[in-house]
């Protein structure tokens, strides 16, 4: 399996690994429930070094972004800004969801590790067009940083410029080849720095002299889920669209002239009659999981994510339903039919229970 520049710190830490999608990963350290606490209350950090990170080299970078992302690369493209969106085939099908972050006239971007290999030939692809090489950066690892106390706990590691504490929500910017973004998966404040490898074992070890506590993947999903965020290959797939997918935000089609990949099957797409994808909550004794159906009045769906929320301190989850869903409806568990309510996907906003 590959294996992060901290591998071995994660050992000596005493983490718990699994296989994810080809890498040996920390899962847990203590426990899942300790981890999770520390990020909503504290500051935690993550090892995500096995994302992909690609940046790009001459040519017409903006038109090449303008052809491959539905988003609208524009909005970006002269503030240190990053911007989410999706990856697209030409029948609307994601592809890959990813950020793409541009500051001093650069552009990086980070995809899933899952997509790798599918998403620097689809790049390459259509690179070639404009002129832009396409480099993957496998010199480079991320660590993520979240949680109220993140940007506090940065600032006394000493080790990055102070200007990030005057970043914005989805601001970045570059010192050098480090690139500091106030962007993450927690729905929390912080930052994820995407940094070289021969630097991140101390910049890890930093962090945690000043309190940050290292978080493992299990923690990482409850948190991306409690905050609504979609994982790719769960709430997401190649035989998804966006508008099914709670991510008609990320689609800008204003600009005529953009053709962009996919644009064509969006506009014959029927929003009033596609599926949504809603919140959960179990109001019996249980925990929701993926693949489990629901019915409604209305019709029918399917868990996409579930778990246990530690913040909620109940079952929740994501699930894809047919319009019409009402508040409330039922779940099937091992043959029994429980009760949940439909809430909106971020459960939290801000590390608070939505209300």
């Amino acid at each position: 399996m590959n294996k992060t520049s901290l591998h071995t710190t994660h050992l000596q830490l005493g983490a718990k690994m699994v296989n994810f999608s080809g890498w040996e990963m920390p899962i847990t350290y203590t426990s899942l429930i300790e981890e999770h606490h520390a990020v909503r209350k504290s500051a935690g950090i993550f090892d995500v070094s096995h994302m992909a990170v690609f940046d790009f080299n001459g040519g017409d970078q903006i038109r090449f972004f303008e052809k491959i992302f539905a988003n609208d690369i524009k909005k970006i493209a002269n503030a240190n800004k990053a911007l989410y969106g999706v990856l697209l085939n030409e029948h609307g099908g994601i592809l890959d969801d990813l950020i793409i972050y541009h500051a001093d006239d650069k552009f990086r971007l980070v995809s899933n590790c899952s997509t790798r290999e599918q998403n620097a030939a689809w790049y390459k692809k259509y690179a070639a067009e404009f002129g832009v090489e396409v480099i993957e950066r496998k010199d480079m690892g991320i660590l993520a940083i979240q949680g109220p106390h993140a940007i506090e706990a940065i600032l006394a590691m000493n080790e990055i410029s102070t200007s990030i504490n005057d970043l914005e929500t989805f601001g970045c910017m570059f010192a050098g080849d480090h690139l500091y973004a106030r962007t993450g998966y927690t729905g929390e404040d912080g930052l994820e720095l995407i940094v070289p490898n021969d630097v991140i074992v101390n910049l890890w070890n930093v962090a945690l002299d000043q309190g940050c506590v290292p978080i493992g993947l299990g923690a990482r999903d409850t948190l991306r889920l409690e905050a609504g965020l979609n994982l790719y290959g769960n709430d997401m797939t190649i035989y998804n669209h966006p508008y099914e997918s709670n991510l008609s935000w990320t689609v800008d089609t204003q600009e005529d002239s953009r053709d962009f990949i996919g644009k064509q099957a969006l506009l014959a797409v029927d929003q009033s009659a596609c599926q949504k994808i809603i919140g959960v909550i179990l109001k019996d004794r249980g925990v929701l999981r993926p693949g489990y159906e629901i019915t409604h009045k209305q019709g029918k769906g399917i868990i996409l994510s579930g778990t246990y929320s530690p913040t909620l301190e109940a079952s929740i989850g994501l699930a894809r339903v047919d319009q019409g869903f009402g508040d409330s409806g039922t779940v099937m568990i091992r043959n029994k039919e429980l009760n949940v309510n439909f809430v909106s996907p971020r459960f939290l906003r801000q590390g608070k229970i939505s209300s």
